[in-house]
């Protein structure tokens, strides 16, 4: 659901507040103790994509409800019509499911307690309205936009924070009834009660904020028929039985005016449980506009989603350790919700490639995560056109990554340019070929013979060692002029990884190939 102007200004509110906090969080807050049936949601607006603050929060519950054998519902917030983004909320649940984190119950898979889209949910907010209303705790509104932004426009100009002055909440039963005959556009507002009393937050501790103090009664349901986030979401969670609510801390200053709205339905509220803002590396806030902070523009990269899980958690807190590495099934097993502290998380992007090269090997060494990632460089080797089927074996692939795997940061990597080699057979040109000396050509018949006598598997140490022997050898030719030759015969680039390295990565039988293609050529040539 998208903020409002007020939230943004309760925001700093929230944040002076966190000094005072933090001191008194570890004497009010206890290890959490969790009981009963446990059901968290994650509540996006598709009014955007999917981006890495929305993707932590996501994680978060669908960590929890994990560890404590719940379930972790995905409920779309689609109230505001005039918002919405075109296939956004069908994306949204795409990255859930391509970042391991899947939903129990959403407007995809179902489930007892959807449907899990507000637009479809509408009767039950008119009729809660309607509730508050006859109970008194709600009251129809007539007041004009124009009189509203002439409110606002008067607090500005007198240094005072907007507010609505509550006119409408002193209207008689009978001015009311005559407004409503006339047909005259008005909306449902929320009665703020002095005297909240505080409540117990997961990660802030004993949280006070009396609201009807600094704030004006809240619109509950809009002109168009459509509720507000504070009518939605508590009638939402109430019918959908979640029993903990982890939101971001911007909705901290909101929670007591949503505490209200409980006790006046006579609901039992959820667990509240606020987790502090992600934010850029200098404290800064992470900017959508910026545009690659949305989870499709990391896949569409070839960032790993285990990369992304790790990076988001490795910033901020809620784990009995915090090491670069770990998978989804080792965050559940460490997380520890008394751990999670109300500083920011500091999230340093630039440490990303190392992340995902960390998650990338550990890819290759699963034997079912490498048959994956060998069928996706398949299909991109296919797509090149690569003429040079052999490439597409399954075992030299397999090869080819168990020796690049910790060198190479992302998959897409071993496919650039200076890896052409593996996958595209060098060509020579006739004055490379014609530079070949003789003493050159018995280096290469050399190495053939080198590795048709090895019974053991190519490693990179043996080879090495044989190659500096038979240079030594060749009385005529320096090392450096050995390998650059070497080098040549093998991939046609003069740089690269050792040509020890290429050779085990090749294998015997492209090896073979390779030199014997040189040595036809200089024999013809």
């Amino acid at each position: 659901m998208q903020l409002t102007h007020r939230c943004f200004q309760c925001l700093a509110a929230v944040r002076s507040h966190q000094v005072k906090l933090r001191l008194k969080t570890a004497a009010t807050r206890s290890c959490c103790t969790v009981q009963g049936e446990v059901r968290v949601r994650f509540a996006p607006s598709p009014t955007g994509f999917l981006h890495l603050g929305g993707l932590r929060t996501a994680l978060y519950n669908y960590i929890f409800a994990k560890k404590y054998g719940g379930s972790f519902v995905l409920r779309l917030e689609d109230t505001d019509q005039s918002r919405l983004v075109p296939g956004a909320a069908e994306s949204i649940e795409d990255m859930l499911e391509w970042a391991g984190v899947p939903p129990d119950e959403s407007p995809r898979r179902g489930g007892s307690l959807g449907p899990y889209l507000q637009s479809q949910r509408l009767h039950l907010y008119s009729q809660t309205a309607q509730q508050l209303v006859e109970s008194g705790h709600a009251y129809y509104c007539f007041c004009s936009s124009q009189r509203l932004d002439l409110l606002k426009k008067e607090a500005l100009r007198t240094g005072q924070t907007p507010r609505y002055d509550n006119r409408c909440r002193h209207l008689r039963a009978e001015q009311v009834q005559e407004k409503l005959d006339q047909g005259v556009p008005h909306v449902i507002r929320f009665r703020l009660e002095a005297g909240v009393e505080p409540f117990q937050d997961l990660i802030f501790g004993r949280y006070h904020h009396d609201v009807a103090q600094v704030e004006g009664d809240p619109v509950v349901m809009k002109a168009d028929g459509f509720p507000t986030y504070h009518l939605a979401n508590i009638v939402d969670d109430h019918y959908m039985r979640i029993s903990h609510v982890l939101r971001g801390s911007e909705w901290l200053i909101s929670t007591p005016k949503h505490l209200l709205m409980y006790d006046a339905l006579g609901w039992q509220p959820p667990t509240f449980g606020h987790l502090p803002l992600l934010m850029n590396k200098d404290g800064s806030k992470l900017s959508k506009r910026q545009g690659d902070i949305f989870i499709q523009s990391f896949q569409r990269d070839g960032v790993l989603p285990e990369a992304l899980l790790d990076i988001t958690t490795n910033c901020g807190s809620g784990f009995n350790t915090n090491r670069i590495g770990r998978r989804i099934d080792e965050l559940i097993s460490e997380f520890n919700p008394s751990k999670i502290t109300t500083h920011s998380a500091l999230l340093d992007l630039e440490k990303l490639p190392e992340f995902n090269r960390i998650h990338l090997q550990r890819r290759v060494e699963d034997v079912d995560q490498c048959n994956l990632l060998i069928r996706d460089l398949q299909g991109q080797i296919q797509q090149a056109e690569i003429q040079d089927k052999e490439v597409l074996h399954e075992d030299y692939i397999r090869r080819v990554l168990h020796h690049r795997k910790g060198h190479i940061t992302f998959l897409k990597e071993i496919l650039s340019p200076a890896y052409s080699y593996l996958w595209v057979r060098p060509s020579f040109s006739s004055q490379q070929v014609a530079a070949l000396t003789t003493e050159a050509q018995h280096i290469a018949s050399s190495v053939l013979k080198l590795i048709a006598e090895q019974d053991e598997e190519l490693t990179v140490e043996r080879l090495s060692k044989d190659l500096k022997t038979l240079a030594k050898q060749s009385k005529a030719t320096k090392y450096r002029e050995v390998m650059k030759l070497l080098r040549l015969a093998l991939s046609g680039l003069q740089q690269g990884p050792s040509v020890a390295e290429m050779m085990v990565c090749l294998g015997r039988a492209e090896i073979s190939h390779r030199f014997q293609k040189l040595l036809l050529l200089s024999e013809t040539d």
